[in-house]
């Protein structure tokens, strides 16, 4: 592709907080990359359910969001707006892709929450509703990962709408298949160790 520099995509994978990671708002996070290039990167938190059920603030949407029918908070930045990502199972080709859905990475894309539930209701596999989202300048992301702060590791299209999401960072860690796996078994606070 040209204009892109060495910046490998990772649209589409996890970013999966190492213990190292002191930020208090990514502490354990696991954050789904929606969007990775040299202008910087935009991704959503995906175990950080709030109390405020999607009904509350989008109520056309609450019958499609998954359990738990909540809003989650997709990181610090913009809070007051809400994303919606979801998955839409068999979708290999943009040709079909359904209106109202712009595919992030694989069977995972981007709702348009202002266009009208009814025209996803049918082919929707799960959604998620997220305020806010985390973001990343130039090379910060980069830096990050220099520093140890975070493992990339796959996606599964079952990561959005994990119904247990207190438990996501471990089982994403737990199925790698290296000595991340072994990561999974961290006390949450490591002073007990």
């Amino acid at each position: 592709m040209s204009g892109m520099t060495e910046v490998s995509s990772l649209t589409g994978r996890l970013l999966v907080a190492t213990p190292a990671l002191a930020d208090p708002n990514f502490e354990r996070a696991v954050v789904l990359l929606l969007d990775h290039d040299e202008e910087g990167s935009l991704g959503v938190v995906l175990n950080r359910p709030t109390p405020v059920d999607v009904g509350d603030i989008l109520e056309g949407w609450a019958d499609l969001a998954g359990e738990p029918g909540v809003v989650f908070q997709g990181g610090p930045v913009s809070l007051d707006s809400a994303l919606g990502v979801a998955v839409v199972p068999g979708n290999g080709s943009d040709e079909n892709a359904p209106l109202g859905w712009r595919r992030v990475h694989g069977a995972i894309g981007l709702v348009d929450l202002e266009a009208p539930p009814e025209l996803l209701a049918s082919v929707l596999g799960s959604l998620r509703i997220f305020a806010g989202y985390a973001g990343w300048g130039p090379g910060q992301l980069e830096d990050e990962l220099a520093e140890g702060a975070w493992y990339v590791v796959e996606s599964e299209p079952g990561d959005v709408s994990s119904p247990a999401p207190e438990k996501l960072w471990r089982e994403v860690l737990r199925r790698q298949r290296n000595e991340l796996a072994m990561v999974a078994t961290y006390p949450d606070d490591p002073s007990l160790n």
